[in-house]
């Protein structure tokens, strides 16, 4: 994910039937969002792209983009990344974050401690977990409210209990 004001939502894997739709992974957790979502930026480029339509499909996302008529072409759009403005993004609850906010985040105990920074963000069943490079050793942390403490997007930081066993 890029945060320099986009945010990818879908990536291009297959073209789907031979009328220009493409067969698209999710990245968001709010697949729904493509019910409404008329306009995106493909590529490193952000090169816009109009949505003529969207369906959900088997756990993903197939889309027909203005402009992509045949199987061919949409076989050229294969690996692009779909991104939305960071300000077209669904608004989330208050203590809740994006990935890409919390990527980059320097980590520090309670009285200061320096930890390392969040490089990656494992999904778990019940619970995400932060990876911390601390000066080349990976520190897991749970990311739960007994363990951080507090995020502060704005300051970079990121405030955690560290319990027994997990330095």
């Amino acid at each position: 994910m890029k945060s320099d004001g986009y945010i990818a939502v879908a990536l291009a894997t297959s073209p789907q039937g031979v009328q220009g739709e493409l067969r698209c992974q999710l990245l968001t957790d709010f697949p729904e969002r493509f019910n409404y979502t008329k306009r995106m930026f493909a590529g490193d480029e952000y090169r816009e792209v109009l949505v003529e339509r969207a369906r959900l499909h088997r756990g993903g996302v197939v889309l027909k983009l203005a402009g992509v008529n045949d199987r061919d072409a949409a076989a050229l759009m294969v690996g692009s990344l779909f991104y939305v403005p960071e300000t077209e993004a669904v608004r989330l609850p208050p203590g809740t974050f994006f990935w890409h906010q919390i990527i980059g985040l320097r980590v520090q105990t309670q009285d200061g401690q320096d930890i390392g920074h969040v490089v990656e963000i494992l999904a778990t069943g019940s619970n995400d977990v932060y990876i911390v490079d601390a000066g080349g050793r990976e520190i897991l942390i749970p990311a739960t409210k007994e363990v951080v403490l507090s995020i502060d997007t704005q300051q970079g930081i990121m405030i955690v209990e560290i319990m027994e066993g997990l330095l």
